[in-house]
């Protein structure tokens, strides 16, 4: 039980940490596109699963792995609706659009599934 509450604040961390390097990498700094998007999830997910690996001394199961993707998935995939619907209510999409929405949102949990492999941490 443990081992999921501990996935649990990974997860929360890492959806805080997606928020506020979007909201200062794009607003302040005034950086945007997929490149912006593939740096950040980059950064956050290789940024959990070095501090897991650091706390935790060892690699994360593939139970662990795939609560955490869940989790981290899941929670920023309802935050990405939120900002679709935002966008539906100025103007509907293209497919386009949607297609672009859609890569930058699977940025962070394929990143973070990557991320969070067990084989990473078996190297000493």
């Amino acid at each position: 039980m443990n081992v999921h509450i501990q996935v649990r604040y990974y997860a929360i961390a890492g959806v805080g940490a997606a928020v506020v390097l979007n909201t200062l990498l794009r607003t302040f700094v005034r950086l945007g596109g997929v490149f912006t998007t593939v740096l950040i999830a980059t950064t956050i997910a290789a940024g959990l699963a070095l501090l897991f690996h650091w706390r935790q001394g060892r690699a994360p199961s593939n139970a662990e792995r795939w609560r955490f993707s869940a989790l981290y998935g899941g929670v920023l995939g309802l935050l990405y609706l939120g900002l679709l619907g935002m966008m539906y209510m100025q103007d509907t999409p293209s497919p386009m659009g949607l297609f672009l929405f859609s890569l930058h949102y699977l940025c962070y949990p394929v990143l973070a599934w990557l991320a969070f492999s067990p084989r990473h941490g078996n190297r000493h």
